[in-house]
């Protein structure tokens, strides 16, 4: 799997994105590699089972976690200001 390749920095920030409501699969893929089952799987590895089990339940059958049922009107995966310079 994939996220064996990644660095602990890079586990913290899927599973951040993977946290926020308005960043699609289809983003994390896109910048890391990894499919929505990866993602789950690398969820699963990473949390405890309670917050794991919150965070499906969450993300379960959200529109804003899937490129395809967002709204047109939307074209990008992020706020400009959600990212602090480094």
């Amino acid at each position: 799997m994939k996220s064996q390749q990644l660095t602990a920095e890079q586990i913290s920030r899927v599973i951040e994105m993977a946290w926020e409501d308005r960043t699609p699969f289809e983003a994390i893929q896109a910048t890391h590699g990894l499919s929505e089952a990866q993602v789950i799987t690398l969820m699963r590895c990473e949390m405890k089972a309670s917050s794991f089990r919150m965070w499906r339940a969450r993300v379960s059958g959200r529109k804003t976690k899937h490129a395809a049922l967002r709204s047109p009107k939307v074209t990008r995966a992020y706020c400009y200001s959600q990212y602090k310079p480094r």
